[in-house]
């Protein structure tokens, strides 16, 4: 009989011991982390789908981080612009309410809300995230506006709003008749005519409520508009109108009444003995209108205007002198002599488009914005206007001025058919943050299935586990007394 020898035996059996040792040891790790294995070799045939895996839940964390950052980008630009809102309607319902009163400064009180709340705006359009200024378009890293101050003074020999307003003011107003010219051609007849140019005030027709009165014009360039009372003597209550567009696009009316009461009132004259002596009287009150509506309603007119002109863009027609009183051309302002109010980048494509982030492998959101939008500009130019126009103490037009100031203020403040509101970028950026809404659910649920799938890739049960370790750790008790048995059997022992 052929004994083997207990060294071979021993030696299988510490191979086994080794092994089961190693199961317990990894069967003990997967206890403790959850996870099947610490590598993907340990995984078995599904570790390349539990790569991807991984890789997809990792560019999910991406686009969630992403949309963390634009989601707080596009939260500090809507409060901006809310407080925008607000400000325009605080500053439209002072023009409405409040009174025409100069004070020591030549300006009225709401004049100086405007003034304030000019400054807030700016403000608020370089209003910033993190290092970022939200309002400049794709330079970032630059304010949008410049500092109110400078905007309305100028810095240095940069002209500001207040300079562009007052060279503007001399140029629409003349001597004070508008840059109108008034003559009587015949005895029964007068005319207007227009300065060369675009300044003043331009003649858009002449109406009479008299059938005897005989209109003409206006026509030729410049234009002369005229009417004649002939030989027939006009009644009490009869009208002459003349409109007139002035140079912030609205128009007014110079309506003249007959009367035969003495004296006159304002925006009436006398009929004479005969249409001679009418005429006369009518050229004599329509000097005063037409000097009371370029004094008045023209200079707030006229201030909108270069205030609309400032704020467009560059380069910044400027009155082309001095001197500006007589001036007939506009001639392009320079970075050396007129500020530019818009520091930001500037680009003729959409301004959404100058901030662009990707929130999930198809979709991007559009976030970007640039002071000078249509809408912002709008109502800067409009309360700019309002803060920068002074008026003289004791002017007899300088409440004509600030009435006509009001409603157009008032008015320009309103939402503008067909225009781009405050609201509608604020839309925007609300259909940007539902666009992300939509990519995080997405991406929330997709989230879900693939950890879900990992989890029965990567993952293991406790109750599996346990159940194996015990069944290791039972294995490798019994295989330690074999061994340990093995060792003390002796020849002796055997036989």
């Amino acid at each position: 009989m052929t004994v083997s020898g207990v060294g071979t035996k021993t030696s299988i059996l510490a191979s086994r011991i080794l092994d089961l040792q190693s199961q317990f040891d990894s069967l003990q790790t997967q206890l403790a982390t959850g996870k099947k294995s610490n590598t993907y070799a340990g995984m078995g045939v599904n570790r390349g789908f539990a790569v991807a895996l991984r890789a997809q839940i990792s560019s999910i964390d991406a686009f969630s981080d992403t949309m963390t950052n634009v989601t707080t980008r596009i939260n500090v630009a809507n409060a901006a612009l809310t407080r925008i809102i607000a400000i325009g309607t605080t500053v439209q319902g002072a023009a409405v309410t409040s009174s025409t009163q100069i004070t020591s400064n030549g300006q009225t009180i709401a004049q100086g809300t405007a003034r304030s709340s000019l400054d807030e705006m700016l403000s608020l359009l370089n209003s910033q995230s993190g290092d970022r200024y939200l309002f400049s378009g794709r330079a970032t890293d630059t304010p949008a506006t410049a500092a109110t101050d400078d905007v309305l003074n100028g810095v240095g020999a940069q002209a500001g709003l207040k300079q562009l307003i007052a060279e503007r003011k001399q140029a629409d107003v003349g001597s004070g008749t508008g840059r109108l010219t008034q003559a009587t051609p015949t005895a029964t007849s007068i005319s207007l005519t227009e300065d060369t140019g675009p300044f003043g005030l331009k003649l858009a027709s002449i109406t009479s409520s008299a059938a005897s009165v005989t209109t003409t014009g206006p026509t030729g360039s410049p234009a002369t508009g005229s009417f004649d009372l002939g030989a027939t003597n006009l009644n009490t209550g009869d009208t002459i109108t003349l409109a007139f567009n002035l140079p912030d696009g609205t128009s007014e009316n110079v309506q003249l009444t007959a009367t035969t009461t003495t004296p006159p009132q304002a925006g009436q004259f006398l009929i004479g003995a005969n249409s001679t002596a009418t005429a006369a009287n009518i050229n004599a009150a329509l000097t005063t209108a037409v000097g009371s509506l370029a004094n008045g309603a023209l200079v707030a007119a006229s201030a909108l205007k270069a205030s609309s002109e400032f704020f467009s863009g560059s380069p910044v027609p400027r009155v082309g002198g001095p001197p500006f009183a007589t001036a007939t051309t506009q001639v392009p302002g320079t970075a050396a002599n007129t500020l530019s109010w818009y520091t930001g980048e500037t680009g003729t494509d959409p301004a959404r488009g100058t901030a662009v982030a990707r929130v999930d492998g198809s979709i991007t959101v559009q976030y970007g914005a640039r002071a000078n939008e249509q809408a912002l500009t709008a109502q800067l130019q409009t309360i700019a206007a309002m803060a920068a126009m002074t008026t003289t103490t004791g002017d007899p037009n300088a409440s004509a001025q600030i009435g006509a100031l009001y409603q157009r203020v008032a008015t320009k403040l309103l939402t503008q058919t067909g225009q781009q509101s405050v609201q509608d970028i604020a839309a925007d950026f609300a259909g940007a943050q539902a666009a992300m809404k939509s990519a995080g659910d997405r991406q929330t649920q997709t989230r879900n299935t693939a950890e879900t799938m990992l989890q029965s890739i990567e993952g293991v049960t406790d109750a599996e586990v346990t159940a194996k370790l015990l069944a290791v750790q039972n294995s490798l008790n019994a295989s330690y007394q074999t061994t340990a048995m093995l060792y003390q059997t002796t020849l002796l022992k055997y036989i």
